[in-house]
């Protein structure tokens, strides 16, 4: 049982860091560069990895539009 803990922890850590990742994505433009990753399948863990973070944080910013707890700051 102590195992599976640790792996939905490590997966809980990783889908975090990818959401941070999509999140200074589209703050400021700058975003890992995937084609640097020679191996095709290592590429393609890699884009599916940061497609989660872009599907995660999607979910957070619809949330938080439709919030009564957030509002758009005029700054």
């Amino acid at each position: 049982m102590a195992i599976i803990g640790r792996v939905l922890g490590l997966a809980f850590d990783a889908v975090l860091v990818s959401t941070v990742l999509a999140g200074v994505r589209r703050t400021s433009g700058f975003a890992p560069d995937s084609n640097l990753i020679s191996d095709t399948t290592m590429r393609s863990v890699a884009e599916r990895f940061l497609g989660v973070g872009e599907s995660v944080f999607d979910v957070v910013q619809a949330t938080a539009v439709n919030s009564a707890y957030f509002r758009r700051s005029s700054t």
